[in-house]
């Protein structure tokens, strides 16, 4: 006879389940991370959009001319509802750089691909 050997659960001792949103303090204390480590492309996503409707954003969503709107306007995939999100100055300045720095143009999505050139981001493949 043999019996199985008790294997503790996978989440004991751990928070699971749904987290309290960040608190002003650690938003700035990770932008100014961001900022050190001059990583453009984290610092640029703060507009508390869904990952699914940010990976759906061109470069002529949030901006004009090259310069970079305070608000911008998409209609939400999820609800099919137009939502309106601010862009605060440093997100503004720090979309501005990303543009400039990976030479987009209007019809560019804003987070191109890392893998294929001229396609949408799969946000799940930049987890890993």
């Amino acid at each position: 006879m043999t019996f199985a050997i008790s294997k503790a659960p996978w989440n004991k001792g751990k928070l699971v389940g749904q987290k309290l949103p960040l608190k002003l303090e650690q938003i700035w204390a990770i932008r100014i991370r961001l900022e050190i480590a001059k990583n453009i492309r984290e610092l640029a996503i703060d507009c508390k959009l869904r990952s699914c409707d940010m990976a759906k954003l061109l470069v002529r969503d949030v901006s004009i001319n090259g310069e970079v709107l305070d608000r911008a306007q998409v209609i939400q995939q999820k609800t099919s509802q137009p939502v309106q999100f601010e862009i605060t100055k440093k997100t503004r300045e720090s979309v501005e750089a990303w543009i400039e720095s990976r030479q987009l143009s209007g019809m560019d999505y804003l987070w191109p691909s890392r893998i294929r050139k001229f396609d949408r981001p799969s946000l799940v493949l930049g987890w890993f």
